[in-house]
């Protein structure tokens, strides 16, 4: 709600565009005030008249739309795209990745963010092919919804950030992979946070028996200030993948080494510019080039480059109208990212604000968090934090990471202390000043999931970080609500959770937020998708979120859905087998409309633009 009513503001909003399910839910609570003065639009009952159809003209320099920043290192800050710039981007998308016609994307990214939007609904408009989306949601209950999609639809083109692809290395079951075929997918491209070697590694080896081509990984790199696309690689290439010697990277230097060495760190190339899209490094103190091999700030340049941030001259002068000190060449875009060119091929090494100096050393929090989440299997992955704070005039550092759910109840928090101390100490040569652990779901992010470090940094400064905790005292459980059958409704579900997550269900309070437990809300949409198949009920994804408690929870499921204990199975015969078998289960879940439509556009010709949709 914070970050919706910081855009509202700071676009200065008038009209709201929703659908009749979520304007009826708004119009029964208690919302911000300046939600409530909105004009809200439910776009689902709309009659459009074409008759009434007015055409606007407009430039290559007009304000098309304001694309918000995900806000990974600060507040969201709306940038201004203009219809040149679109049209730009959809080039340079369609020329670097070679779309046609032919082509087939699915797709399940946010279309808030500039990926989904950019790259799931404009391209395909803009070329001509269809477009076969699911909700977000979808693809977090059950990441095999995904590649099933891929494989049902025979999608050409598909992708994510480079956590999705880690999501289904962990998430699909071997068992699983008999029944889908992805031959078809010959671009799955990686983007939007730091592309992991080992991960491309992992998935290609784990989905080669279904058809999956490691060729296909496409790595490449960009943000909302370029558009969308900034480089991209060859797609009749392998990905670039090169080893550097840790040590000289600390110091900005870039030292070619086997990629086998323990003093080697593996990064992936994200491609070259293309077009007239101009890519430089340059170092952020003298605002001057980088000699050849050496680790800088990444300034880019081109068509694609949005003109600056809404009502926002000074952040705007300073990202978007840079210029080099001795030559005077600009303009160029600040990225605010560190990287180097070899052979052409842009590698980036991490965020420039981010990165650790400890006795005149760089180091990348990416390298450390990686270290951390790996040294214990309590440890939750791409969950952690690494900073550094000033003690006595000294730059020390903080490690923050999550503990995984199935070990908050018996936490050995001084083996696990221990395991970080190791091996950042061994790999890293650092001492950490403060081992902070966290309950799941803890740590501050952006809404696409990238960790926001210096957020982190200012909660732990002020002593806001919540749920750090290690207790492993048992809460007694309070007497639930009155009521018979909403009574023993509650104890099977809380029986039910408990078992889900592998906890205590005595440490279940029925009157207190689910929340509580740390749960965060990737793990409330895996607990309701396992609740609407074990109640034989249609519940809502959001449902979890206006019952937090499981006393509400069952209170709603009786008065709302006439649910009965006889509903249900009892308790006894819920084994654990069948709860494992409850997580593995992955139907895919799409629409039958969406699976009409798309036969019907299956025997049209792929040539008549007009009839290729995308379908949402």
């Amino acid at each position: 709600m914070e970050r919706l009513l910081a855009i509202v503001n700071d676009a200065q909003a008038q009209v709201a565009l929703t659908t009749t399910s979520i304007l009826a839910d708004i119009e029964k609570r208690r919302v911000e005030e300046a939600l409530t003065q909105l004009k809200w639009v439910a776009t689902d009952t709309i009659e459009a008249n074409p008759q009434e159809f007015v055409h606007k003209s407009v430039t290559p320099e007009s304000l098309a739309f304001l694309q918000y920043t995900s806000g990974s290192t600060g507040t969201p800050k709306g940038v201004m795209v203009s219809h040149g710039n679109i049209t730009h981007n959809q080039q340079l998308i369609t020329q670097a990745i070679g779309h046609s016609e032919k082509s087939i994307l699915v797709g399940w990214l946010p279309l808030f963010h500039d990926m989904g939007l950019i790259g799931h609904v404009l391209q395909p408009i803009y070329v001509g092919f269809p477009s076969v989306l699911m909700p977000p949601v979808a693809f977090l209950q059950k990441p095999i919804r995904w590649l099933k999609a891929i494989s049902k639809y025979r999608a050409t083109t598909s992708g994510g950030p480079n956590f999705a692809y880690d999501l289904c290395v962990k998430k699909v079951q071997p068992e699983q992979l008999a029944n889908f075929d992805l031959s078809s997918w010959d671009l799955a491209f990686n983007g939007a946070e730091p592309v992991r070697a080992e991960t491309l590694k992992q998935f290609s080896k784990k989905f080669a028996g279904c058809g999956f081509k490691y060729s296909a990984f496409y790595p490449c790199y960009g943000m909302a200030e370029t558009t969308l696309l900034a480089t991209a690689g060859d797609k009749n290439q392998l990905p670039v993948i090169q080893g550097v010697l840790a040590g000289e990277l600390e110091q900005n230097s870039i030292v070619k080494s086997e990629i086998s060495s323990q003093e080697t760190r593996v990064v992936v190339g994200c491609g070259r510019p293309d077009m007239d899209t101009t890519v430089i490094i340059v170092n952020p103190e003298s605002l001057t080039r980088c000699e050849k091999e050496q680790v800088g700030e990444i300034w880019v340049s081109g068509g694609s480059v949005a003109s600056g941030y809404w009502n926002r001259p000074q952040a705007t002068q300073e990202t978007f109208q840079a210029y080099l000190k001795d030559t005077g060449g600009g303009p160029f875009l600040r990225t605010g990212d560190l990287g180097f060119l070899l052979d052409g091929e842009l590698f980036v090494t991490g965020r420039l604000k981010d990165v650790i100096i400890i006795r005149g050393r760089n180091h990348y929090p990416q390298d450390i968090e990686l270290s951390v989440e790996k040294s214990h299997r309590a440890l939750r992955t791409n969950c952690g934090a690494a900073f550094s704070i000033e003690v006595e005039e000294e730059e020390r550092l903080v490690v923050v990471q999550e503990v995984n759910y199935t070990y908050m109840r018996q936490l050995n928090s001084d083996e696990v202390v221990e395991a970080i101390n190791q091996v950042v100490s061994l790999e890293h040569e650092l001492v950490i000043d403060t081992i902070v652990l966290l309950k799941p779901g803890s740590i501050p992010q952006t809404s696409s999931g990238k960790i926001q470090r210096s957020a982190c940094r200012q909660k732990f400064i002020d002593g806001s970080l919540q749920n750090v905790v290690f207790t492993k005292s048992v809460q007694k459980v309070p007497t639930p609500v009155k009521g018979s059958v909403v009574n023993g409704l509650a104890k099977i579900i809380t029986q039910h959770i408990a078992n889900f997550l592998n906890i205590n269900p005595e440490s279940v309070d029925f009157n207190k937020s689910l929340f509580a437990l740390g749960i965060g809300s990737l793990k409330a949409v895996e607990i309701l998708e396992s609740l609407r198949e074990y109640l034989k009920i249609h519940i809502s994804e959001t449902l979890l979120f206006e019952y937090p408690t499981i006393a509400q929870l069952s209170k709603y499921l009786v008065e709302v859905h006439g649910l009965q204990l006889q509903n249900c199975m009892s308790v006894e015969e819920e084994s654990k087998s069948q709860m494992d078998n409850l997580e593995q289960q992955a139907d895919i879940d799409i629409s039958q409309e969406i699976a009409e439509n798309y036969q019907q556009l299956d025997g049209a010709n792929l040539k008549d633009s007009e009839r290729v949709t995308g379908e949402l």
